[in-house]
């Protein structure tokens, strides 16, 4: 019957696209542009709980102005970890006025706790470094348009 069924060979292509392409269709995220200071950054949003647990778990590679912004429902303390995440990132936490209440480095694959120092509304994750590297500190503003 499989192979009746892959006669057609316009059945034999939908197959292939289907088991090549529709992993990276489903895993990948639209990004969107936010600045600070001027500088323009892509970033993908976690805003479900199933999308903020994952974050940039299994990941190699990211971009060098790109990231992860993280928004949640409510202020509070929101803490993340490094479990099965593969690339060394720096996280500003923020509060629900954009501005960044503080920076932390962050080891890869570590199980340690990271904890904004108040209530957080948006956490973002770049490579290590890179908030350093571009001069944005602890008061900066996030805005999410130019």
């Amino acid at each position: 019957m499989v192979t009746k069924i892959f006669q057609d060979q316009r059945i034999k292509v939908i197959f292939i696209f289907i088991i090549l392409f529709f992993p990276l269709i489903t895993f990948s995220q639209e990004k969107i542009p936010i600045y600070i200071k001027g500088k323009e950054i892509w970033v993908e949003l976690a805003q479900t709980p199933e999308q903020r647990a994952k974050g940039l778990m299994w990941r190699e590679k990211l971009g060098n102005n790109e990231g992860m912004l993280f928004i949640f429902e409510a202020e509070g303390y929101h803490s993340f970890w490094m479990k099965n995440t593969y690339i060394a990132l720096s996280i500003a936490f923020i509060d629900k006025e954009g501005k960044i209440v503080e920076i932390r480095e962050m080891e890869p694959l570590s199980t340690e706790s990271h904890s904004p120092p108040k209530p957080i509304l948006y956490a973002l994750e770049m490579k290590r470094g890179w908030f350093f590297k571009n001069g944005i500190k602890k008061g900066d503003i996030v805005r999410f348009s130019k």
